[in-house]
């Protein structure tokens, strides 16, 4: 069961001047969940997330770190345990790439050896060779590489939960997405709990595990993209996401979540001579041929099986099907059957066991509503 790391409890934020920036927001975010906040400017996104590190401090509701109300916490110790990323880097000038990372490690009594260290490991980790980089400064870096030295800081300390405001908004859109990538490298091996600032939908989409859709500081809807994809929930979430909604869930599903089980249309190859009783029994014209650990090893089609006087020869068997693996992006598997002309595919995992069928029928759903249609395999 996930574990609550923040939650949000009737939170509001409302400035001297009367702007109310944030309003009566409720939320939860679990253990090792990156969550995007996206918005048009002035929607309450980048002060929400300020509320966390009390870099803002709410005029009403609570705040829980841990099951602890921030507004109990000393504010410098809270701050030195979340890290926080922004658009403009916002690295010391007069400081080396090294001396910017170990910034917060040395602020809290790290020894000159294990801040070396750690900005050692974090320079690798981000892509940047230390040798080369540690004695520059920033004014020597260009924007990427600023970028990284930024979110390198941010890991600087370990802290299990980190603030993002827009790191990648000033950036080209080829650095951007390169970013982008490594930040989803990142997230696999760091697991820790991110709350992410963006104005652009797809960066939320490709980025967060769920999306907070921000408006006149309330958060309109709360979901995991494929939910916000598939069932914006009013014209606002919908405009938001685009008249491509479709095609931005091709890129974010992967085939396991579209195929089809392929049971009922599968013979082991030592059972060949049992194909027109199967066939018949599945009403399937094609069966798909395992071996005894269950990978794909090839089709029988009821054409080949009839015209063999020796139903049982292994060498009626069809080697010459492509497969698609289960974490091939849906996107990229439609394009590669429309380009080889193929109207179906068997899936198989990793190590080559069949996982199911994918059809073209399956792709019809990102270009209407609901769930993908099960059946249509050959």
């Amino acid at each position: 069961m996930s574990h609550t790391i923040i939650k949000f409890d009737g939170v509001s934020k409302v400035f001297p001047e009367g702007t109310r920036a944030v309003d009566d927001v409720s939320f939860e975010i679990f253990d090792g969940e990156c969550v995007t906040f996206v918005g048009p400017s002035g929607c309450g996104k980048t002060t929400t997330v300020k509320l966390l590190n009390r870099l803002v401090e709410p005029t009403a509701g609570t705040i829980y770190l841990n099951g602890e109300d921030t507004a109990r916490v000393d504010v410098i110790a809270l701050r030195r345990n979340i890290g926080y990323m922004i658009q403009d880097v916002g690295l010391f000038p007069h400081m080396t790439v090294s001396q910017n990372i170990a910034l917060v490690p040395r602020l809290k009594g790290w020894t000159e050896k294990e801040q070396t260290r750690r900005t050692e490991e974090l320079l690798h980790l981000v892509g940047l060779e230390p040798a080369a980089f540690r004695n520059r400064y920033p004014h020597q870096l260009s924007g990427g590489q600023k970028q990284r030295v930024g979110v390198a800081r941010g890991l600087a300390a370990d802290p299990p939960v980190i603030l993002m405001d827009e790191p990648f908004g000033a950036l080209d859109p080829i650095t951007r997405a390169q970013l982008q990538d490594e930040f989803l490298r990142l997230r696999k091996r760091l697991k820790k709990v991110i709350l992410f600032v963006t104005h652009d939908m797809d960066e939320a989409i490709k980025l967060g595990d769920r999306i907070a859709v921000m408006r006149s500081g309330r958060i309109v809807q709360f979901d995991t993209p494929r939910k916000i994809l598939r069932e914006p929930a009013d014209p606002f979430v919908r405009d938001m996401v685009g008249r491509e909604g479709g095609i931005k869930l091709m890129k974010l599903l992967r085939i396991a979540d579209i195929m089809d089980p392929a049971d009922g249309m599968t013979i082991s190859a030592d059972r060949l001579s049992e194909a027109e009783r199967r066939m018949a029994e599945s009403g399937k014209d094609i069966l798909l041929v395992v071996d005894k650990e269950g990978r794909f090893q090839g089709t029988l089609s009821y054409e080949q099986f009839m015209r063999s006087e020796h139903p049982g020869d292994a060498t009626l068997l069809d080697r010459t099907c492509p497969v698609v693996e289960a974490r091939d992006r849906v996107d990229t598997t439609l394009e590669n059957m429309l380009k080889h002309k193929r109207v179906w595919l068997p899936v198989v995992s990793d190590d080559q066991k069949l996982r199911g069928v994918v059809t073209m029928t399956h792709f019809a759903c990102f270009f209407t509503a609901g769930d993908a249609p099960s059946g249509g395999t050959p």
